[in-house]
């Protein structure tokens, strides 16, 4: 099965050539490419500590980095603007899931909207009734005070806000951390449902078992470089993956 059977269809939304990324005189990115496609899910797996929230700092306009970044189809300079890229369509979810605890999650929702809101959107109402959709776990909560909500709840409400901003690119940093297993699934099936819509999906996670079953594309990083690449069924059958990965012996995080 070849990994895109409409390749015209499939427009690139980011493409990343060469990508380094130095803390000082330590490199902590080296040469790292990769390629996602609309509706497309791309995974980067690999251990703690390999790099992979400085990948997504660094495509996000947090970090300064080196090398080539093609952004629906334009260059990206070296220093970007993460509100620029944010209005393009870049959205990150990162592992810490930044809620507002004291407000409700329909107040969580709506803010995730308003950059749409305030260049002149008005479909504000209908996005939420689609996250609703997704997520009917946050309709039945949506008067109630974020801060009260479970883990796997606060997740779900974290990329439904993203969602709000009706994004082309939707970044997750870990989004299984620290959830029940059940749960876990729960949100993977979500975030593989989401593919229907179109968005590109960049999945970083530590449980690669997890990633490389949604996924179209998996990336392995190990020490700032990506050690294997391939489609996420040829990674989760790869000898290597399985052992350092998948092995019986892996603990589940």
């Amino acid at each position: 099965m070849s990994k895109h059977p409409h390749l015209h269809d499939h427009e690139v939304i980011l493409d990343v050539k060469n990508l380094r990324v130095a803390y000082g005189k330590v490199e902590a990115l080296h040469e790292v490419n990769l390629t996602i496609r609309r509706g497309e899910i791309v995974t980067v797996i690999g251990p703690n500590g390999a790099g992979k929230t400085t990948l997504l700092a660094s495509l996000m306009g947090l970090l300064p980095a080196d090398g080539e970044i093609v952004y629906m189809g334009h260059a990206q300079g070296r220093e970007r603007e993460v509100e620029t890229l944010v209005r393009q369509g870049m959205t990150l979810v990162p592992e810490k899931r930044e809620l507002f605890a004291e407000m409700s999650v329909e107040d969580n929702l709506l803010l995730g909207a308003f950059d749409r809101y305030r260049t002149g959107h008005r479909d504000q109402m209908e996005t939420m009734d689609e996250v609703f959709e997704l997520f009917p776990r946050l309709e039945e909560r949506r008067a109630q005070l974020a801060g009260t909500l479970s883990g796997g709840e606060r997740q779900m409400l974290a990329m439904g806000r993203a969602l709000m901003a009706k994004p082309k690119l939707l970044m997750l940093d870990e989004p299984s951390l620290g959830l029940a297993p059940l749960i876990i699934k729960e949100i993977f099936r979500i975030i593989a449902e989401l593919k229907q819509t179109g968005v590109a999906i960049l999945l970083v996670e530590q449980n690669a078992r997890a990633a490389l079953q949604i996924a179209d594309y998996g990336y392995v990083l190990e020490t700032g470089e990506v050690s294997l690449s391939g489609p996420s069924a040829e990674l989760a059958a790869d000898p290597r993956v399985i052992e350092a990965y998948l092995g019986l012996g892996h603990k589940q995080k």
